[in-house]
Formats: structure tokens, sequence, C-alpha cells
């Protein structure tokens, strides 16, 4: 027998759903299109190079022409649905490998070899305009005309002599979960106890914290506090990126600024693109340390060891105590979760005020949406703002 409470739970489960699904005839999916996105880290494609990409459910091909300009254009031929990338580039176009068909970065049809005297055909491939940006490369997949480039920019990190360096992860669960850990700022007293303490967790410590959070131009702004000199503040913008400060590789260098996107290949599958920055005004010395780590250390990807982390629950790199550490401590807790969580059958508590902060913002922005209102307006933060660099600092505007 259906039980009211099993018909409570079916509609709970639903509308969890919606906050899952982002391809393109989804409503999340058009919401999360409306927005650039980054989709690869620009060293990835060197000039005349192409590769794959699958980002939110959709199949693409992003390739540099010999200018170096990068071009994102469908994954498939519109001939026989080869992929384009095992393909070649030519000039600025990329050529199928399968029959020669050839497009250009608007996705238009310009060559078909063995179709001599046939013409073009009047269909084409998608294409989306992207933008290089620190390092990544963003796309706008939405309809219309892509918005001012102006939610990703990190002014932070435009300033003369500050150090950038990227990460790409790529995560076999959704992307909802990464997000909801942004916004989870106790899950830091325990999580990142797990494996071993690294700076990181020495430095928030395990103490549970009282929390705020505020909408703002761009997001939510997210208060822990843990005692009167520790507070810990972080800024997440809509609807994907998070930005916290973490403590420096050694005790004498400056905390470093951590971005992070989190982007979903599929219902199952996410791509984590970072950008870190460490301030104007380290030492030479504390410059040189971020170099040599990010070269050897920030490519770690918590993923590639799944079984590894799961069955020992051990660290067994003592050297690699930042991008490595933390990665796997957030990884054991939200991969954990299964690959698609149930939220239908958690149970929440009033340390979870991020958690259900977040999701009323999400559906209010699908509901405008979906019955054809204007969603909100969402603007950066003025200026280059600047987070707690140790706790007990204020934020500085």
């Amino acid at each position: 027998m259906i039980t009211i409470q099993d018909q409570r739970r079916e509609e709970r489960a639903a509308q969890f759903k919606q906050l899952t699904e982002s391809s393109r005839c989804k409503p999340m999916g058009r919401l999360l299109r409306k927005f650039w996105q980054p989709v690869a880290l620009g060293e990835s494609v060197e000039v005349g190079g192409a590769i794959a990409l699958l980002i939110m459910g959709e199949e693409l091909t992003l390739y540099r022409g010999d200018s170096g300009a990068l071009h994102l254009v469908g994954g498939r031929c519109a001939h026989r649905r080869t992929l384009l990338h095992t393909g070649w580039v030519v000039g600025e176009e990329i050529r199928c490998i399968y029959h020669g068909w050839q497009f250009d970065g608007k996705g238009a049809c310009v060559k078909r070899p063995a179709e001599a005297n046939n013409g073009m055909p009047r269909t084409q491939i998608p294409a989306y305009p992207v933008k290089e940006y620190m390092g990544l490369v963003f796309a706008y997949m939405g309809e219309g005309e892509a918005p001012e480039f102006d939610l990703p920019r990190k002014l932070l990190l435009e300033r003369d002599g500050t150090l950038v360096a990227n990460g790409r992860e790529r995560w076999d669960n959704n992307w909802f979960q990464q997000v909801e850990n942004s916004l989870d700022a106790v899950h830091v007293s325990f999580v990142h106890m797990a494996l071993t303490v690294g700076p990181f967790g020495k430095a928030v410590t395990d103490a549970i914290p009282d929390l705020s959070y505020e909408e703002t131009t761009a997001g939510i702004r997210q208060i822990a506090q843990r005692s009167a000199t520790n507070v810990r503040v972080s800024d997440w913008t809509f609807p994907n990126n998070n930005h916290v400060t973490v403590p420096g590789l050694t005790p004498d260098d400056p905390w470093i600024d951590v971005f992070v996107w989190m982007i979903p290949n599929d219902e199952k599958n996410t791509t984590r693109f970072m950008i870190y920055g460490q301030q104007p005004g380290a030492s030479e010395a504390s410059r040189t340390r971020f170099k040599e780590y990010f070269a050897k250390y920030g490519k770690y990807d918590p993923a590639e060891h799944h079984d590894e982390l799961f069955a020992s629950r051990v660290w067994n790199n003592p050297e690699d105590a930042f991008v490595g550490l933390t990665a796997a401590q957030d990884y054991l807790s939200i991969r954990g979760q299964a690959q698609i969580t149930s939220r239908e059958d958690e149970i929440l508590g009033r340390s979870d005020l991020g958690i259900v902060t977040l999701r009323k913002l999400f559906w209010r922005e699908l509901e405008l949406q979906e019955a054809g209102q204007a969603t909100k307006s969402w603007q950066s933060l003025d200026g280059a703002l600047h987070l707690p660099e140790q706790p007990g600092q204020e934020a500085l505007a």
C-alpha cells in the first residue's frame, strides 16, 4: 500500500531532481546556460590542436586555430556523426577525419570535398563564444547574445604582481553536491580533520561555528564564526563559483585565494576548475614555493584514487598538504554520498542553514524562469574583494 509518506517522499525526490539535471531541455540546464561557464584549461589546447568536451550533457569540440584563437563548436560532424576533434585544424576551421567536411568557428559547413558541385548544406553544427581568462576557457552556451563577462572576473587576481595557477579535477558525482558543499561551513570542522590535519584544518580548527548567510548582488556571503579570533568568510557567486582563502604553503607565506567552479559534464560527472592566486608583495622565496608547488602537485585529482582513498582512508603524501589533501578529504565526503545523493532521505538540522539557503535561492530562480519572468540580474561584487587571510580578520571591501 502506498502511504502518504511515500507520496511525499516521491514529490520531494522530483523537486530535488530539478537541482541535479543540467541538459539543455531541463530547467536547471537552461538556467546554467545563461552564464559564462569554464569548460577547459587554456593549456590543454595547443595551436592547431583540438579536444573533445562534454559540458552539461552536450558533446563539444574545442580547437585552437593557427592564429591562436580558440573556437568551440559541436562535438560531431553533421554528415555521419564522427567526433570532430579526431580530424584536422585548418587555419581557423576544423576538418572531419571521415569525409573531410570542414566547419568554421561559427559552426557553418564551408567545404564538402566529395560533393564538389552540390553547394553547402543549410544545416550547421552548434557554435559558442569563448573567452580565455586567467588560464581558463569560458564559454557562453545560452540563447541570444552573450552577457557581459562580469561575474567570472576576479579583480583581486588582475592586480600587477599576482601569481596565478590553475587546477582541474574530474569527479564522478553530481555537480550540485559540490555546490552545496561550498555553503556548508560546518563540514570543515570534520571533513578537514580526516586522513591527516593539514594547515587548513589547523587554522580553522574543529570548533563548531555560528553561521550567518547574506544574499549579495553576486550570490551568497557565508560567515562562520568559531570564536572571536576565528571568523571565516567566503563569497559564493551564482550559480556555481566559490571564493575562499586558505593558508599559504608555509607559515611565512601569505594566504592563497581559491576560486572554484563546479561544471556538470552530465548528471553523474563534474569537472571542477580552480584558480589559485597569491597576492603581490610576497617574498621571492614564497613566490618560488608557489610556482614549484603547483608545477608539481597542482593537478592532483582525487577521483583517480577512488579505490585507494575509500579503502585505506590514509593520506600517503605528506609533501602535499594543500591541493591534494583538501581535495581528497572533500572527495571522501561528497562522493561518499553516492553519485547522486538521495536528498529526499536527508534529516537536516540547524547547522544546515547554508544548504537550505542555497536550495531556496535556486528554486526561486527556477520558478521565475519557468514562469516566464525575469530572474535576478546577478552582478559582481564591487572592487577587488579581500577575504580574511588569517582567522579573526574582517573581510575588507
